[in-house]
């Protein structure tokens, strides 16, 4: 197993890290439950091959996912990083020590690697955790040895996260890492994972799949590299785990198959991974330009005055045709339609989308044609 400098923590992790959201359930007269055994199985597997990055979430595996992991990782606790979080609700109650010590009793531990305020933007940054002075209780969390940095998970636009870090320094407070959505499907953080490192913060990656998007079979491997013998979801792990500016990517697991074949895959990237991301990168971008409908998703359309979200719909159809995400797409379209969200039925023909995208894409008509497509009519 490769291991990278998490940033400037001063610390190494594996770059492969155990995402602990899918882990195995079972069900016990009506209430779920870990199933403990398996997963003390697999997070021994992950460890004795290399693994040291855990990742937990209050939230995760029906609430108990910190108190499994903290179960499987007991015998060697002190040689692993785990990774925590504090839920929004925590936050807003001002209750961030109440939080971690109710996570640490879980975990049977005495301290958290990496604890990270839960996937916040820029809104909920700016109006609950400086508000309440939560960054100063963090740090003072870590004064005590109770947590040994202060991380965030991000869940915003990409320039959100600069000024989330920048803030944060500014007022004397500066976090030490990140966990971001990166995959071959999303790029849109592409370079604010370089921001974050060049600014000295440990970079992690959640959903280097697609959540699962790049898992079934798709023809997109055959596309980018001429070969049919390797899987996508192997090519999508690849891909991020060659981007120099990742540190570490979390692949959730359900089993000890996954856990060898994303240990496999991670062994496999050597000192040319850097090279295959860029050619990979390269290859995304042409089979989109080229494709009849290149929408870049950088949102220049938006606002519509008829609330249509153009370039969700359009990244459906990008998932669609030039993916080959036939299935996926059609149920991204579905729940985008049981939200009651907007189509081209709802279009007030002003044409200002038109006006303003930098493409010259004619989205009106583009709207009309892909609607049937994605419906499967």
């Amino acid at each position: 197993m490769n291991y990278q400098d998490f940033g400037n923590t001063k610390e190494k992790v594996s770059i492969l890290g155990f995402g602990g959201g899918r882990l195995p359930e079972k069900e016990i007269n009506g209430t779920m439950y870990p199933c403990q055994d398996e997963i003390d199985e697999m997070v021994k597997l992950a460890y004795e091959k290399g693994v040291n990055y855990f990742d937990t979430a209050p939230l995760y595996l029906s609430c108990r996912c910190e108190e499994a992991i903290g179960h499987a990782v007991r015998g060697f606790r002190k040689k692993v990083k785990i990774s925590g979080k504090i839920q929004g609700e925590d936050s807003q109650k001002n209750a961030y020590f109440q939080a971690l010590e109710k996570s640490l009793k879980n975990l049977g531990t005495d301290y958290i690697d990496y604890y990270h305020f839960w996937g916040i933007g820029k809104g909920f940054f700016d109006e609950v955790i400086v508000k309440n002075g939560l960054l100063k209780q963090a740090h003072h969390a870590k004064e005590q040895g109770l947590i040994r940095h202060v991380s965030f998970s991000f869940h915003g636009m990409p320039q959100e996260m600069q000024y989330i870090i920048d803030r944060a320094e500014a007022l004397g407070y500066p976090f030490e890492s990140v966990l971001l959505q990166y995959n071959l499907l999303d790029r849109t953080n592409e370079q604010m994972l370089q921001y974050a490192d060049e600014k000295g913060l440990g970079t992690a990656v959640m959903g280097p799949v697609g959540g699962g998007r790049l898992a079934v079979p798709t023809a997109l491997c055959k596309k980018l590299t001429g070969r049919t013998s390797e899987a996508t979801y192997a090519l999508a792990l690849r891909f991020v785990l060659g981007n120099p500016h990742v540190d570490c990517a979390l692949s959730g697991v359900e089993n000890s198959a996954m856990v060898r074949e994303n240990i496999a895959i991670a062994e496999a990237c050597t000192e040319n991974a850097a090279e295959e991301w860029k050619k990979l990168g390269t290859a995304v971008e042409e089979l989109k330009k080229f494709s009849e409908l290149y929408c870049t998703g950088c949102k220049y359309c938006q606002p519509c005055p008829a609330d249509i979200r153009i370039h969700e719909i359009f990244e459906f159809y990008t998932h669609y045709h030039v993916y080959g995400l036939t299935e996926y797409a059609r149920k991204e379209y579905a729940e985008y339609l049981e939200k009651g969200k907007k189509t081209c039925a709802d279009c007030m023909d002003c044409g200002r989308c038109e006006e303003k995208c930098p493409q010259k894409l004619e989205i009106r008509k583009h709207l009309k044609r892909v609607d049937p497509v994605l419906r499967g009519r």
